[in-house]
């Protein structure tokens, strides 16, 4: 996060912010991307593509291409499954849905879309993709998610999932951007489409459930009985995203003292209140955008919300409020592995290499192996499907753990058994998740932890990617202590995670270049004090400086 908050940060939404939909969906389908033009390419990041139609990175011609990429990339790789497709509630996303039925019903592909025409949350497709390939091993099923995740309203996003039901591995994306672009540059050449409403009339397109399975399978991932029994008083705000009509049902199969504080949908977000830098965003974990949940916390035992494809996770507690997303990662593994009988003694702690080291300390003091992966959740896909990790999350909020018996729950990440975790947890501990986060910083210390994001070009973002830990020779000490590893590649896979990260023994630093804005991430912590987190973070910024000026000699 950017020190420059805004006056707007945490204020509801004013009229002179909000996107102007009528002009937002006249671009999508009036504007035509320039394959020669890099940003109007499609790029898949660690999440799909994503951009807005305002400037020509979100348009019809993208999903046309990128659909029929997916088509051959089927083909390509066997799969005669269904597709699960399912969007959340960004206005793009219903037309982006409208433009890939259209090429998926003319290459014959089944599709399953919500009976409804509703939303679907991203873990929900994911949940789907497993349930239908458990036990086969041919006509496997996959899916894809049309969301830009927490992005502002003017923006879309589309993304696959393969058979394994988590995100596409990059050999993947990269084959399917490939092969969309090429359709770009052809002028949409070789690009298979029919008619919206025939294709909503062909036997490939076919309406489907999510809702019943998903809620209905949910016991077997969280003691669903303990939280009834219990009475603890939840409170949810699905902030307009597309879990808004899951919590209904929940409620009603499983009798939980749980209160829905809005089911406003809007395209605009116009009943959000402004993020940090005056924008509109549905980060549940942004004390900013969660301002009006925040200032409900009393009301509740516990609270949660999501973002809009509902794989990320908001806690608030009473005693607390808001919660940092490492805090509650730290206190949903501390529990989890002491409440989970059936779960293998040898399964795993997954977590990203920028997340806090509190959450390695609390692996290591449940005697839990730990593993480190790069940023994107693909690379724990593996483990959460062979059960070698039992809990797998980001420092960004995302999450997901195995079923009761220790099988695959979901691949991707699920921001709603997160958050019904957090009332488990209150409901089986009598102390929410920051009293149970509390009692570990009393056992391993307390950590200061933050994240700035500092301005750079394209060019000093390709450096910072490519950089080796021979340039970093030079350093010896981090914040007055001997320096213990200088990382450009993640230890829980050998894999570039393209950036660095230097550890001590009481703090670290790591730096990313962003993959969607001219700004490179600083990622820091301490273990001693406020003070000395600043210090890891001048040094840092130190780090990188040097390494741009020695690139100019």
């Amino acid at each position: 996060m950017s020190s420059q908050i805004s006056p707007l940060a945490g204020k509801p939404a004013p009229d002179s912010i909000l996107v102007n939909i009528p002009r937002l969906m006249t671009a999508y389908f009036t504007g035509k991307p320039d394959p020669k033009i890099p940003t109007q390419r499609v790029s898949f990041g660690t999440s799909g593509h994503r951009g807005s139609s305002l400037s020509n990175s979100f348009n019809e011609h993208h999903i046309l291409a990128i659909s029929q990429a997916i088509c051959l990339y089927r083909a390509k790789a066997g799969i005669t499954g269904p597709l699960f497709i399912g969007i959340d509630t960004h206005a793009l996303s219903e037309a982006a849905l409208a433009s890939a039925l259209e090429v998926f019903a003319a290459n014959r592909v089944e599709v399953m879309i919500d009976q409804d025409g509703g939303y679907t949350p991203t873990p929900v497709i994911s949940h789907a993709i497993l349930t239908y390939n458990h036990g086969r091993k041919t006509d496997l099923a996959d899916g894809v998610v049309i969301t830009p995740s927490h992005n502002p309203p003017e923006d879309g996003g589309f993304k696959y999932n393969p058979p394994n039901g988590g995100p596409a591995d990059t050999d993947v994306t990269t084959w399917i951007q490939n092969r969309a672009n090429d359709f770009l540059e052809a002028k949409m050449e070789g690009v298979h489409r029919i008619a919206y409403e025939q294709a909503l009339k062909s036997p490939h397109v076919h309406k489907y459930d999510y809702i019943t399975p998903y809620v209905a399978d949910l016991g077997n991932v969280v003691d669903m009985a303990a939280i009834r029994e219990s009475g603890v008083k939840i409170g949810i705000d699905p902030l307009g995203v597309a879990a808004v009509h899951y919590w209904k049902p929940i409620i009603e199969r499983y009798g939980i003292n749980a209160t829905v504080v809005s089911e406003e949908v809007d395209p605009t977000f116009r009943f959000m209140t402004a993020d940090w830098d005056g924008k509109i965003r549905m980060d549940c974990s942004s004390p900013y955008a969660m301002a009006r949940l925040i200032g409900l916390r009393d009301k509740f035992d516990v609270a949660f919300a999501n973002d809009t494809d509902a794989d990320r996770h908001g806690i608030v507690t009473s005693t607390a409020g808001l919660m940092n997303p490492n805090h509650y990662l730290s206190a949903a593994i501390a529990y989890l592995f002491n409440h989970r009988a059936g779960w293998s003694r040898e399964a795993g702690v997954g977590i990203t290499l920028v997340s806090s080291a509190m959450i390695e300390r609390v692996a290591n003091m449940l005697g839990r192996k730990f593993v480190e992966m790069p940023v994107g959740f693909k690379w724990f896909v593996d483990g959460l499907s062979n059960g070698t990790l039992g809990f797998c999350g980001e420092e960004s909020a995302g999450a997901s753990f195995l079923r009761m018996d220790a099988g695959a729950w979901s691949t991707d990440k699920d921001g709603i058994i997160l958050g019904l975790l957090a009332a488990e947890i209150t409901a089986k501990t009598k102390l929410n998740p920051s009293q149970i986060y509390a009692q570990l910083t009393e056992k391993l210390g307390t950590p200061f932890y933050a994240r700035i994001d500092v301005a750079a070009d394209p060019e000093q973002k390709a450096l910072l990617k490519k950089v080796s830990a021979e340039q970093l020779d030079y350093l010896k000490e981090l914040g007055g202590q001997p320096v213990r590893a200088k990382l450009t590649k993640a230890p829980g896979n050998d894999v570039a995670f393209g950036g660095i990260k230097i550890t001590a023994q009481d703090g670290w630093f790591a730096v990313r270049p962003s993959g969607t804005e001219n700004v490179y991430k600083i990622y820091a912590e301490s273990f001693i004090s406020a003070n000395h987190l600043r210090q890891i973070q001048q040094e840092a910024q130190q780090v990188v400086s040097t390494l741009f000026e020695k690139a100019k000699a």
